[in-house]
């Protein structure tokens, strides 16, 4: 599995990368050989291609049932498993973003910030809006900006084990 992912993503940007038509059409066949490798791919034409084998050593000649069972993996492939597959990923939502999608994202102030640079801020995280603490960065502490309930501010790192932000001053709410 793990030459599979290094294969689709180690090596399919190759032909924008190296430009020209040649290039890019070596790249998309190489990935297209990497993805036979892909574990479901290579599970169900086994599968295929053994139950193909047991039900036709009876009734074909040897070279003959090892043809007919490599057509009868492809087309378990290709014709069950694969739709299948298909099908059931209709249904595969969308991973859930986190606080750490925020970052340099434009947050505003839910509370004026203390003398220590901190308070509230809200940030939109997967369509919900979330309150966690913001710590203004030191630069612009020194600097002497204080921030007030609705101040325009930017996610400059994030915290996700104690739920808090670094946040940069952008400017002041405009109406």
């Amino acid at each position: 599995m793990a030459l599979t992912g290094l294969g689709r993503h180690g090596h399919g940007h190759v032909g924008a990368k190296l430009g020209g038509r040649g290039r890019a059409g070596r790249a998309t066949a190489t990935a297209w050989l990497w993805s036979l490798t892909s574990p479901r791919l290579i599970f169900s034409g086994l599968v295929g291609f053994g139950t193909t084998g047991l039900l036709l050593r009876s009734a074909l000649a040897e070279p003959l049932v090892f043809g007919a069972a490599l057509a009868g993996g492809v087309l378990f492939e290709r014709g069950i498993v694969g739709p299948a597959w298909n099908f059931l990923m209709r249904f595969a939502s969308a991973p859930a973003l986190t606080l750490e999608s925020c970052i340099q994202d434009e947050v505003r102030a839910a509370t004026g910030f203390d003398a220590d640079g901190q308070g509230l801020i809200t940030a939109e995280v997967d369509g919900q809006l979330i309150q966690v603490l913001g710590t203004l960065r030191p630069e612009d502490r020194a600097a002497g900006i204080r921030v007030r309930t609705g101040d325009r501010l930017r996610v400059e790192d994030v915290d996700s084990r104690r739920n808090r932000c670094t946040v940069s001053y952008v400017g002041t709410e405009m109406n």
